[in-house]
Parts: C-alpha cells; sequence; structure tokens
C-alpha cells in the first residue's frame, strides 16, 4: 500500500465536526488541490468558493435537503461550473474529488452535498452572489471530524470485472 492510495481508502464521509477552525494554509494548499484536477480541453471552466461565515453556512444548509449538517461544519467549498462549458459537470466532479481527497490528506473530513440539477442550486448562487454563467456542482463542508462512522463497503467481486461482465 502506498501514501496515496491509504488516503482513497480510508476517506469516509463526514457530517459531525469539531469546532476547530481548519487552518489557512490547508485551506490555500486544498484550492490548489481542487485547480489541478484534470479538465477537458484544459478549460478549467470552474469557481471555488470557501464560505467560513456561520450565518452564511446556515443559510446554505437551510436551502439544501440533505445538507442540513453544513450549518455546523466549521467550512463548507463551493464548486461552480461555467453552464456552457461542454464538460464542465466532470470537471468539475474532478475538482470536488481533489478537494475531499485533500482534506483527507490533512485530516480534515468532509462530505460530497450534491449541487447539480438540485432544486437549490440557483439560490446558493444567488446567495454567494456568484455570476449567473456559473451553476453549482457540489458543496463540501469541511471541518476535523467529530466522530468517525465507518459505513461498509462492498466486495470488489461484487462490483467489478475484467474484460466482459460475463468473464464474472
Amino acid at each position: 500500500m502506498n501514501v496515496g492510495t491509504t488516503i482513497i481508502k480510508c476517506r469516509h464521509s463526514v457530517r459531525s465536526f469539531k469546532p476547530a477552525p481548519v487552518e489557512d494554509h490547508i485551506i490555500r494548499d486544498i484550492l490548489e488541490c481542487a485547480r489541478h484536477a484534470p479538465t477537458a480541453m484544459n478549460l478549467q471552466p470552474w469557481l471555488f468558493g470557501v464560505i467560513r461565515e456561520k450565518s452564511l453556512l446556515k443559510k446554505i444548509a437551510d436551502l439544501t435537503d440533505n445538507g442540513k449538517f453544513i450549518a455546523d461544519a466549521t467550512l463548507c467549498f463551493t464548486v461552480f461550473g461555467e453552464r456552457d462549458a461542454k464538460y464542465h459537470l466532470e470537471d468539475c466532479c474532478a475538482a470536488t474529488e481533489n478537494i475531499i481527497l485533500g482534506l483527507q490528506a490533512y485530516g480534515v473530513g468532509s462530505c460530497w452535498v450534491a449541487g447539480d440539477k438540485k432544486p437549490y442550486a440557483e439560490a446558493v448562487r444567488n446567495l454567494l452572489n456568484v455570476p449567473e454563467k456559473y451553476t453549482l456542482v457540489s458543496l463540501i463542508p469541511a471541518g476535523y471530524p467529530a466522530d468517525i462512522a465507518l459505513q461498509k463497503k462492498k466486495n470488489q467481486d461484487e462490483i467489478s470485472f475484467f474484460d466482459t461482465y460475463a468473464s464474472r
């Protein structure tokens, strides 16, 4: 096992956070991780936000259907994509995963909260004064985990095949 795969394998969704702040140097490094995500034709059609103000976190949480715990996070990364960029969803999902794995490498927990196609996407965009050319792809509440509750993952043979499905 190596460090990279260990970080991936130990990552899990965190929805309960300690009140401790996440250091600025970590936040800046995570934004660098997001910026280095793969992107179709190197368009980089994204805009990243870092929300730390408690009142804004609460407002975002109240807008979501499954992200009420955002109100208790230390911060929340937002990932917006340029609506007109053909592969903005794929590019921004790659950036979202880079954010999540980068946070995990620092021991900061997070959880991917959907934004794309959600009824609250426009409300979040408006709340944060993000230009209309962008659409919300994801919210990533983050902070140091208050507790760790691991969920069981399916066995590899249940979810994979080699060459063709029939070869299972």
